[in-house]
């Protein structure tokens, strides 16, 4: 039976190929991600071993208690606590170090100022905001010989001034810099210009993977970061063969155990790599995604061709069983032939998959952030999981027809065509599918009206879809016929070519239902992806700019940064802007909950924020006086001239009673609560801290960066007039919009990822069905050309059919992706509550034109090889 088993795969090797490329593909994918998470976390692990070779242990400061004096107010604000004069200010500084060198282990110290850094490009926008975290600034820190180790110059020298900075070599090359270039960057407040004298090059893979470094001379590092004769950090090499951990306990008795600690460098570089790897976990999660649906989609492609493997072997099955041949032998006969082909898919997928992860950190790498590079690393479970997936899904897929094949009897051999499934069958099959599609469609319909996109919801929601799809899959072949027969309306035009092509699909409504289950799965998940990807797209459009009457809105990259308020000074004096109001953000703790509140000038707040109240208004606003959203006001159950106890901010830990002096309805602008900006500022660490500034520019304005020639204030004045701080941007309400709908963009790759891996499959499936059909009906075929019939009607029934099979799948795939968007989207609309269902004709028109190109491509071979029989040969053919 083995030797049965092998001859079969060498007789429909060209059939079984297209199985083989399926499972392939999966395989690949699978193989490859396993190989690129594997690659990636040691290029991670070796990078940043690299950045800590030399440092066996650093002395950092401990942050202060929350609320002491000195405690910083956000992640930025490295050097406030460390002023001169702090109770908590770092104990860092030259006679600590003096000490620390002195302790036997001890090879050599090098202190550090290290914080942010924002730089404008050459161009004058920011540079690399997309990772304001990586933005590094350092000391340049000279050793005897009067070079930094650490930071070796490529070109010019190092920073000896306050006016003087280099950068690293991938920095100067993404911003086009050049010696002797006056660079303007921001460290935590108003922008600086300072003069490039030197490039140097770096090991710290914050900087390598897509970040910036800026270096000072260690004075003016000081004074940025820490504090005038103090660091940020300070770093011990050891004396070969001192243990780190042994080192770090005699460092940490010299320290103040309440104000400073001793870290390992093993220690450093680990957090340092998983803080990388989890930054770049979802590349790894978006690639498995796409194994899964390969091998999903192509578990039908395998499914099918093992059943229509079977049905054209019937009588060479029954004659093997009537010559002794038991059940258990035909079962196996089979199952090894799905190993032969599992295991050559698993040996091909696994060298794809290599060329996958080789080329993977090209694909993910961006020009702001790129992943390290490293040679290949090949685990034992990327070669597990090869043969698992490879191996696994084609049994699996096989064992199916393998028990049909094995129930067939001796006298089967008399049949000369496979029989049509009984009533009986087809009854069960339409009860189970029903039954299915009921359980789908009602789960579906219930989180219709739940509108919470919690975590039980979401996972009902994709248990749902699961069903609606499997359920499609089961009924397809019953409704194979009635939709065929509609369809064969419009082919019968065609001729006997298109009467033909329609009696072909008819011919075995199972067959042509499981060739269409590939495409139809695709079409069902990119349909649904792009009809939820656009009615949210729309619904973050609207909520972008909603309630903002302004024309330009000045922000900053990063929440540790306040707007300085001599720039607010400087817009508002800018020809051309009408009214520009400072607005302070921060939190508002109320009814145990955290919300976000804006500090507005209740006089200005109108005429830049489109404000529907429901009851009140602003005028009141004031000390003691906040407004609140309808939601937020519904929530805890006031309403205009109640009082509710809240605290502003950080600062404090008592509740404080306010009241409200308006309810107004949702506005993202204006967040969830509203009050006197001086008010909301009390409560901020920073009491003169500004987070946006809303500007409404002269009547006429046009809102671009060459406009105002009626009068309006442009973005580059407000740029200028910011002192073109890289800190902060200024957006247009189109621009928001934009930076809003960015987010999608992962869905949108995801969905035209998911759409080619589909057609790709289906196309084998398409093609694989109808080269077998081909075979089959070769006397047909030659009876047809004998009676007339030329080689293109031949070809265009080929292609007619498949057009029809791939009309089919598309259907049902539209009809049940839009269901499932339909139903899915009452979740988003409880975390986005300005989502409504709409659909992207364009897109879904693109859908079906390229799943009807799917089927034209994948009948081209086939409709060659049948018009290429001769008829005569066709006719004699037995």
């Amino acid at each position: 039976m083995l030797k049965t088993a092998l001859r079969n795969v060498l007789a429909h090797k060209a059939r079984l190929l297209m199985t083989v490329l399926a499972v392939t593909l999966g395989v690949a994918f699978v193989s490859g991600t396993l190989v690129f998470a594997d690659s990636s976390t040691a290029a991670h692990r070796a990078a940043v071993s690299k950045d800590y070779a030399d440092i066996a242990v650093t002395v950092t400061p401990k942050d202060p208690p929350p609320g002491a004096p000195g405690a910083a107010g956000s992640a930025g604000d490295a050097g406030s606590a460390g002023s001169a004069g702090d109770e908590h200010a770092t104990v860092l500084d030259d006679a600590l170090a003096r000490k620390l060198a002195g302790l036997p282990g001890v090879a050599a110290v090098r202190p550090s100022a290290d914080g942010l850094a924002t730089l404008n490009s050459s161009n004058g926008t920011p540079l690399r905001t997309g990772r304001i975290w990586a933005h590094r600034a350092a000391a340049y820190v000279p050793g005897a010989d009067g070079k930094d180790g650490r930071h070796p110059l490529t070109e010019g020298r190092a920073p000896r001034d306050g006016e003087e900075i280099a950068v690293d070599s991938g920095t100067a090359a993404a911003g086009r810099f050049r010696i002797g270039a006056e660079i303007t960057l921001a460290t935590d407040g108003p922008a600086m210009t300072k003069r490039l004298v030197g490039v140097v090059t770096t090991r710290d893979t914050r900087v390598t993977a897509g970040g910036t470094l800026v270096l000072f001379d260690k004075a003016t590092a000081q004074q940025l970061f820490a504090s005038p004769g103090r660091y940020t950090s300070i770093d011990l090499s050891a004396v070969p063969g001192t243990d780190a951990a042994e080192l770090a306990r005699r460092v940490a008795a010299l320290l103040p155990a309440d104000r400073a600690e001793a870290t390992t460098g093993a220690a450093q570089a680990a957090q340092q790599a998983v803080l990388v790897d989890t930054l770049t976990r979802g590349n790894e999660k978006l690639s498995l995604v796409f194994a899964g649906v390969a091998l999903f989609i192509g578990s039908f492609l395998i499914v099918n061709t093992f059943t229509m493997l079977v049905a054209r072997r019937t009588r060479e099955i029954a004659l093997l069983r009537a010559i002794g041949a038991t059940r258990r032998q035909v079962v196996r006969s089979l199952l090894w032939e799905a190993v032969v082909l599992g295991l050559a898919a698993s040996a091909l997928g696994f060298l794809l998959g290599l060329g996958i992860a080789s080329v993977l950190p090209e694909i993910l790498s961006t020009a702001g952030e790129s992943l390290p590079r490293g040679p290949l690393v090949i685990g034992p479970l990327p070669v597990a999981a090869a043969l698992a997936v490879g191996v696994g899904v084609t049994v699996l897929a096989a064992w199916l027809p393998s028990r049909k094949a094995a129930r067939i009897a001796p006298v089967e051999a008399m049949r000369a065509a496979e029989q049509p499934p009984t009533a009986t069958a087809s009854r069960v099959r339409g009860a189970a599918g029903a039954l299915l599609l009921a359980l789908g469609a009602g789960l579906l319909l219930s989180l219709a009206g739940a509108k919470d996109a919690s975590e039980d919801n979401l996972r009902s929601a994709m248990s749902g879809c699961a069903l609606l799809v499997i359920a499609m899959i089961v009924l397809a072949p019953l409704l194979a016929v009635p939709v065929l027969r509609l369809s064969g309306r419009l082919t019968g035009r065609l001729g006997i070519t298109g009467h033909l092509a329609h009696r072909n699909a008819l011919r075995d409504p199972r067959r042509t239902a499981a060739t269409a289950s590939a495409l139809m799965v695709s079409t069902a998940l990119v349909a649904g992806l792009a009809v939820i990807g656009h009615s949210t797209g729309q619904a973050l459009d609207r909520r972008a700019a909603a309630g903002l009457a302004a024309d330009y809105v000045i922000s900053t990259h990063t929440s540790s940064a306040g707007i300085d308020p001599a720039a607010v000074q400087r817009v508002s004096a800018t020809p051309g802007v009408r009214t520009a109001t400072a607005v302070t953000d921060s939190t508002l703790f109320i009814g145990g909950g955290v919300r976000q509140i804006s500090g507005v000038d209740p006089a200005a707040a109108l005429s830049v924020m489109e404000l529907d109240f429901v009851n009140g208004s602003l005028k009141d606003l004031g000390p003691g006086r906040i407004a609140l959203s309808s939601t937020l006001a519904r929530a805890n159950g006031v309403r205009t001239g109640d009082r509710i106890d809240a605290r502003i901010g950080s600062r404090g830990q008592d509740l404080t009673p306010y009241t409200v002096v308006g309810v107004y309805e949702d506005n993202p602008t204006a967040q969830d609560a509203l009050g006197a900006r001086t008010e909301v500022q009390r409560g901020s660490l920073d009491p003169g801290s500004v987070q946006r500034v809303l500007v409404r520019a002269e009547v006429g304005a046009d809102g671009g960066a060459d406009g105002g020639a009626d009068g309006g204030a442009t973005k580059d004045q407000l740029r200028t007039a910011t002192g073109n701080n890289p800190l902060l941007q200024v957006q247009d309400r189109q621009e928001l919009v934009q930076e809003a709908s960015g987010s999608l963009s992962t869905l949108l790759t995801l969905t035209y990822g998911l759409l080619a891996i589909g057609g790709v499959i289906a196309a084998l499936g398409i093609m694989n069905t109808l080269a077998m059909s081909v075979s089959d009906r070769t006397r047909e075929i030659g009876v047809l050309r004998a009676i007339g019939m030329d080689r293109a009607g031949i070809r265009r029934t080929i292609r007619l059919e498949s057009l029809a099979v791939a009309a089919f799948g598309t259907l049902l795939g539209l009809a049940s992706g839009l269901f499932g968007a339909w139903t899915v989207g009452a979740l988003t609309n409880g975390a986005l509550k300005d989502y409504s269902l709409a659909l992207p004709w364009g897109t879904l028109l693109l859908i079906c034109l390229i799943s009807l190109a799917t089927g034209a491509v994948a009948a081209a071979l086939p409709a060659r090889h049948a018009s290429s029989l001769s008829p005569l040969e066709a006719v004699a053919e037995l």
